[in-house]
């Protein structure tokens, strides 16, 4: 008698492995400079200040235990400070929620507010995490397409006045990823404003917001409206070893998250959760290394966008990298970007081609492009190298 092979579950009917994921394997060789992965520069994060927080949260036994599930207190007060100053409004400690990243904020999220086939909406490029959360939860999803001011909320709003009702709205208000673009205040108010008059929620996820190079980001959406769940995270600022998220939302949902975040894991780090409380409660310190990660990021993106359009001329358009970690790519000659990839690879540099951020939009002649982890002149070289490889390309149609 042959053994049966027990089954898995049909949540997994249709999930694929992130192509972006996929594709850092690809560029892990030594001779490719990667534009790919969106990793902040390991250079940059304060190792040294991470040890001294390190070595004084082990100077108490007691700080090795299991912590609550919603997060170390002190973390929490600090988080509820901070957020405070962002918003402009006081947050109170009870609306503060601790998260392994903000990752694992929109997953217990997606279990709390969805149920199956409910309706999300997405951007269109969207975030790759997100998309992948909302299709475990069998959500329905329906994108609208961004422009140079973030969400098209006049879109959104045909989307309702036609009677979609969303449970979820998910946006990346602050230089977008992948589509490097932030919403802008009016659109933040319109959203929040849609929010309460349809009754959905929206999900704010800004993991990028404090690291603007001109001018300080906007006001957060939440800022409008209890309505809106506000997600960050200290992996872009600090490190994302520490694996340190956050949410702020109402005491309801914050509770409703505690239930299945004890289920899932029981609690987070208590010591990583003391060492991100040092850090971010030394705000002198903090001040200077996030505005040394700013200086040091600014001119980097400012290097790939001269480059690019030096090297391609009219052939793309990109946007202009006022923050955060992305640039994205339109040739305008036809370039199928996804054929166009292995011959970069060859020549020696790695992007993600647009589809891999597609909903509705197949972004087939576009590209994300991220400059954090290359200099200048390392930055230059890999545009050289992608100039090469457009040129040598077949027909670009």
């Amino acid at each position: 008698m042959s053994a049966l092979t027990p089954p898995l579950s049909s949540r997994l009917d249709g999930l694929q492995s992130s192509a972006i994921r996929d594709l850092l394997k690809l560029t892990a060789r030594a001779d490719i400079i990667s534009l790919a992965g969106g990793l902040p520069d390991a250079e940059l994060m304060p190792r040294d200040r991470i040890a001294q927080a390190a070595e004084a949260a082990l100077a108490d036994r007691s700080r090795l235990q299991y912590t609550e599930s919603p997060g170390w207190g002190p973390l929490r007060e600090v988080v509820a400070k901070r957020e405070s100053g962002r918003m402009g409004r006081a947050i109170p400690v009870d609306e503060v929620f601790i998260t392994h990243g903000s990752q694992q904020a929109l997953s217990l999220l997606s279990e709390v507010l969805l149920d199956p086939g409910a309706l999300v909406v997405v951007e269109d490029p969207a975030y790759v995490g997100a998309l992948q959360v909302f299709r475990a939860a069998g959500a329905r999803i329906i994108a609208v397409p961004l422009d140079s001011e973030g969400m098209r909320t006049d879109a959104l709003r045909e989307l309702l006045a036609a009677g979609e009702r969303p449970a979820v709205v998910h946006t990346v208000s602050n230089f977008h990823n992948p589509g490097g673009v932030t919403m802008s205040p009016p659109r933040r108010q319109e959203l929040a404003a849609l929010a309460e008059e349809f009754g959905f929620w929206v999900i704010e996820d800004d993991p990028y917001g404090e690291l603007w190079f001109d001018r300080p980001s906007p006001f957060p959406v939440a800022t409008y409206s209890p309505n809106v769940i506000r997600l960050s995270s200290a992996s872009k600022t600090l490190a994302p070893t520490l694996r340190v998220g956050w949410m702020i939302a109402p005491t309801r949902v914050c509770r409703a998250v505690e239930l299945l975040k004890q289920g899932a894991d029981l609690c987070g780090s208590a010591l990583t959760q003391q060492i991100a409380a040092d850090l971010l409660s030394d705000s002198t310190w903090l001040a200077s290394h996030i505005d040394s990660v700013r200086t040091a990021y600014g001119a980097r993106a400012r290097a790939l966008v001269a480059a690019v359009r030096d090297r391609f001329g009219d052939s793309v358009t990109s946007t202009n990298a006022a923050g955060g970690m992305f640039v994205w790519v339109d040739f305008t000659d036809g370039t199928d970007t996804k054929a166009l990839l292995p011959q970069a690879l060859d020549s020696g540099v790695a992007y993600v081609p647009g589809s891999a951020f597609a909903v509705s939009t197949d972004y087939t002649h576009s590209m994300r492009l991220c400059f954090t982890t290359s200099d200048e002149a390392t930055l230059a070289e890999a545009v050289d190298r992608l100039a090469k490889a457009h040129a040598a390309a077949p027909a670009h149609a």
